[in-house]
């Protein structure tokens, strides 16, 4: 992973600690590979638009309604790609 990307994961593992009230221990165990929308039942589709409006608001970025879809939200790597992707252009 870039530093950029070091950067966006640790943005993102905060945002996930914060908006889904993780313990530290739960969020600092996320992996590329952890599973999020549909395994993990803090984050329901109520939970999505909380998260995804705080991470706009920390990374400065616009994501746009069309661009959320099952497979940005399938992992944490996947979520974390997505929005560094945005943010690092």
């Amino acid at each position: 992973m870039s530093e950029g990307l070091d950067t966006v994961a640790a943005t993102v593992r905060a945002v996930l600690r914060d908006v889904l009230a993780l313990t530290d221990v739960r969020a600092a165990a996320l992996t590329d590979d952890t599973p999020l929308f549909g395994a993990m039942p803090e984050l329901d589709s109520m939970a999505v638009a909380g998260l995804l409006t705080e991470i706009e608001d920390r990374v400065g970025i616009v994501i746009e309604d069309d661009e959320v879809d099952g497979e940005m939200l399938e992992s944490f790597g996947s979520l974390v790609r997505f929005v560094g992707a945005k943010a690092l252009r």
